[in-house]
């Protein structure tokens, strides 16, 4: 489906009006709700398209985790059995862990393998 910019600033400005009236138990079939469900097809359709976001790399996903957890790359390096160095070198972008070291590293932050392999 190929959806106009047009269209897209009208969904969004549907969906705002809808909202308030659509409560979270409201029945799919009820027309407003099944009209929020419409225009909210339309502006993800046209985000996906217009908007893509890419896939996170290992290096992104591995800081953000070490954010979230409140880990230096030091702990992680640690907990993980490689020098520091080598950490750094996976979060520049240097190098990529081997298949035993990222399956530690999803362990180690609680990532899904899926997310480290990029799906």
């Amino acid at each position: 489906m190929n959806i106009t910019a047009e269209q897209y600033r009208h969904a969004q400005q549907r969906i705002e009006e809808l909202l308030p009236q659509v409560p979270d138990d409201m029945p799919a079939n009820e027309p407003a709700a099944a009209e929020l469900v419409a225009m909210s097809d339309i502006v993800v359709e046209y985000e996906t398209q217009h908007f893509p976001i890419p896939r996170p790399t290992v290096a992104e996903v591995i800081k953000l985790s070490l954010q979230e957890h409140g880990m230096t790359q030091k702990n992680l390096a640690a907990r993980i059995g490689v020098s520091p160095t080598r950490v750094s070198h996976y979060l520049s972008g240097k190098a990529e862990p081997t298949l035993k070291v990222a399956h530690k590293i999803c362990s180690t932050l609680n990532i899904s393998p899926a997310t480290m392999l990029g799906f």
